[in-house]
């Protein structure tokens, strides 16, 4: 079955009155032919490796292969030992791990992408913080992993998860959206509140660009993991306590996807735009590489060429047909990236 909204999971979990963890364990029991004990164990199998990434980047300082970034997770994990933190320990604990994580993706360490590889620190960040509580059992946590996935399955359905598409809000908002879910569902808040969650942390992600300095997944990428771990927590907590998405959950999924395909291409995993055309940014990048571009932003790459393509007639059914973004192939728009012009129309590109 391909999910497509959560009030889809919301009535399968209440019809047969489980949990939405348990509703997609059984979607993916029917799909792939495999037993529950076959699918949890290949779960625990993935949530041991988040762990490790964790720990790999806490235990010590994890530098990155370009050079740019490390340390922070180790540097922020130091720092919750103190006990002078403005923030509770515990939710802390969650920010370095995620930077840990992502560290450890920068270096070319073994990771989980959840949904993404440039958003994989905040679900192993808050749920390997929530282990080490010890107010939940690991099955559990484990178990949460499939209600994170069947959130992570309808955004991708109903939207996207990739930045050169939708901007990071695609990737760290659907992460943080993903966390706070499973954190809803591990404290027994019901299905509703589990999507409630996801509408409180998403909107809190609106707009979020992708622009990675130098095209790495380092810089902004590995502090906004730390930063959106504390989100997921805190939108977990507000959809516990009652706060409801005014607007609901797919509707705030649909406006993500509609803001995606408005954002400039610059500002869509290109390299070019917001952080990564600031002068340090740039200098960055000529310091990594080892050369001055002699332009002002890089050759075209082969995300900048999807972002192009995006195929025409692709709608948003949840919303009237005249408040449907249109994307970029549709509008016909020029741009010159690097003296190359690349023309959209009607979904084709030339170069």
């Amino acid at each position: 079955m391909a999910f497509t909204h959560l009030r889809e999971l919301v009535e399968l979990a209440q019809s047969r009155g489980v949990k939405i963890s348990r509703v997609m364990l059984d979607v993916e029991m029917d799909q792939s032919g495999a037993t529950e004990n076959e699918i949890f164990d290949k779960m625990s199998y993935q949530f041991d490796v988040m762990e490790e990434a964790v720990r790999k980047g806490t235990n010590e300082p994890v530098q990155s292969r370009s050079g740019i970034t490390g340390g922070d997770g180790y540097r922020m994990y130091e720092y919750v030992k103190k006990g002078r933190s403005f923030i509770d320990g515990a939710a802390l604990s969650a920010m370095a791990y995620a930077l840990s994580v992502s560290e450890v993706n920068s270096a070319m360490g073994r990771i989980v992408a959840t949904p993404t590889a440039g958003s994989a620190g905040i679900l192993p960040g808050v749920l390997v913080s929530v282990l080490d509580s010890g107010r939940y059992k690991r099955e559990d946590i484990v178990m949460s992993l499939m209600t994170a996935a069947a959130i992570g399955l309808v955004i991708a359905n109903s939207a996207s998860i990739s930045g050169a598409a939708g901007g990071c809000q695609a990737e760290v908002g659907s992460a943080t959206a993903m966390a706070a879910g499973a954190l809803v569902e591990l404290a027994d808040g019901t299905p509703e509140q589990v999507t409630h969650a996801v509408g409180l942390a998403l909107k809190n992600s609106l707009g979020l660009v992708c622009d990675p300095v130098a095209g790495l997944v380092e810089i902004p990428c590995i502090v906004r993991n730390g930063l959106h771990s504390i989100t997921a927590l805190a939108a977990a907590d507000m959809a516990l306590a009652g706060v409801r998405s005014i607007i609901p959950p797919d509707e705030v999924i649909a406006a993500m996807y509609r803001i995606g395909n408005e954002l400039p291409l610059s500002l869509r995993e290109t390299g070019i735009g917001g952080l990564a055309g600031t002068p340090t940014g740039k200098a960055i990048r000529e310091r990594v590489f080892g050369r001055a571009s002699g332009t002002d932003v890089p050759t075209p790459t082969a995300g900048v060429r999807a972002c192009q393509t995006r195929a025409v007639g692709v709608r948003d059914t949840s919303m009237p047909e005249d408040h449907t973004a249109k994307t970029k192939a549709e509008l016909g728009e020029t741009h010159k990236l690097d003296g190359t012009q690349q023309k959209t129309r009607e979904g084709q590109t030339t170069v």
